[in-house]
């Protein structure tokens, strides 16, 4: 057997683990504490609603573009290959391997917190956090490299889990009658500056709330009917992850007013709290690990799919192709584990996520360009799914997408700065990579 067809992925994914992945990879514990930064920000409970449906739109929207993409070129690592066909080799290679660092970040992120919450629950483990961090993501290492079925498997479980919580959770919050929801804010205008500048800090973090909504693409070539799992799985996953968003937001309010949510910190524990007493903050921390496994698996998929095509496009070392018996990138998956381990011995993750918001936001504005560009440069490429209302849909997923870079320019300067250098010194490697081609 050549090395080139033993080192193909299986296509042994379908639209359930597309659906578990896309929830899994996105419901994590942001959903838990952002409804009361939120609150603070807005104290409009109108506001407040329109804003999670308002970031439910702008990723329904970029579904309607990645279906396309996804489908048109169902390969490994998601968006820098369309990037790279519409753009060029240079473009696909810094779109890559921003795309990477994006997701790499997480697995150490969610180790550490997934340990933290243990040790709410087990007190006694309080002096090994960073030894349960370091366990969980061995475990999860040993899982991945026993093959894709496993990892499938773990993912649909525990996104179906967190989904029956989440629920759960809710439907606690609309049988409690304890309090009425608040009535509508009279004060103040919707045009008002501060009330504007807080409308544009929510949709910040409600975006960085629904992050992960793309997440299907990565796996494309794995599936075993890309054509119509990736649409429909894009879709109703993203149409689910919004309703569960939106109303658990009302059934929060259903319990607590605004004023009271608004200096919450963690708004789904003070709301528990009110509903189950005692146990309250026990419930929403098993909420909150189930969560987390679930987004943690995900992740540990994720950043080497992306590495496995960047290696084979000669973007990385040509090791980073070899898949084993049970169709997982080996290579790509150890050198990913080893940048988590490094992550979770560092500690210290805001610059980092920072960084990450920046550029997924870069990644996501180009791949809507390049859905305009190939719909023009390549008009007979097959294309399974087409955009609906294109070009205006996707013209409008990438005003949304500038508005927002701009935004993380004005808020964050420093990544900014920093996202700049790396864009002017990867042109030399860029140039070393591919120097033989």
């Amino acid at each position: 057997m050549s090395d080139s067809k033993k080192n193909q992925l299986k296509k042994s994914l379908g639209l359930s683990f597309n659906i578990a992945v896309l929830i899994g990879g996105t419901i994590g514990v942001g959903i838990l504490r952002t409804p009361g930064t939120i609150a603070g920000m807005l104290d409009n409970y109108w506001l407040i609603i329109a804003s999670w449906l308002f970031g439910g739109l702008f990723i329904l929207i970029g579904a309607n573009s990645y279906a396309e993409l996804a489908t048109m070129l169902p390969k490994a690592g998601g968006s820098y290959n369309y990037i790279k066909r519409a753009f060029g080799n240079y473009a696909g290679f810094l779109s890559g391997w921003f795309d990477y660092i994006t997701n790499v970040i997480p697995p150490a992120f969610y180790c550490i917190v997934i340990s933290e919450y243990l040790i709410i629950l087990f007190p006694g483990l309080g002096n090994y956090s960073t030894e349960i961090a370091i366990l969980l993501l061995i475990v999860f290492v040993l899982l991945h490299l026993s093959g894709v079925k496993n990892g499938s498997a773990i993912q649909q479980i525990t996104s179906f889990i967190k989904v029956i919580c989440f629920v759960a959770l809710v439907i606690a919050c609309f049988m409690y009658s304890g309090v009425k929801l608040p009535p509508i804010q009279k004060e103040g205008s919707f045009f008002e500056i501060g009330l504007l500048f807080g409308f544009f800090k929510s949709l910040q973090l409600i975006i960085g709330t629904y992050n992960g909504w793309n997440g299907v693409c990565f796996f494309a070539e794995e599936n075993d009917n890309p054509s119509k799992n990736i649409p429909r799985s894009l879709y109703s996953g993203a149409l689910l992850v919004i309703a569960i968003y939106v109303l658990l937001n009302i059934a929060f309010f259903h319990v607590l007013p605004i004023e009271t949510l608004a200096k919450s910190n963690l708004a789904a524990a003070d709301v528990a709290n009110i509903i189950f007493g005692k146990n309250g903050a026990i419930i929403v921390t098993v909420i909150a690990i189930f969560s987390l496994i679930s987004i943690l698996n995900a992740f540990m998929m994720i950043p080497p799919r992306i590495l496995y095509g960047l290696s084979r496009d000669g973007f990385f070392i040509e090791k980073g192709t070899t898949v084993n018996k049970g169709g997982t990138p080996i290579v790509a998956l150890l050198v990913s584990s080893l940048f988590s381990l490094f992550l979770i011995f560092i500690g210290s993750f805001e610059v980092l996520f920072s960084f990450a918001a920046f550029t997924s936001i870069i990644v996501w504005g180009l791949a809507y360009f390049s859905l305009i560009k190939l719909r023009i440069t390549e008009p007979d490429l097959p294309r399974p799914y087409r955009s609906f209302w294109y070009p205006w849909t996707t013209i409008l997923a990438i005003l949304v997408s500038l508005a927002l870079l701009i935004g993380f320019i004005y808020s964050d300067p420093e990544s900014f700065t920093i996202i700049v250098g790396i864009t002017v010194a990867s042109y030399p490697l860029f140039l070393f990579l591919t120097r033989k081609k």
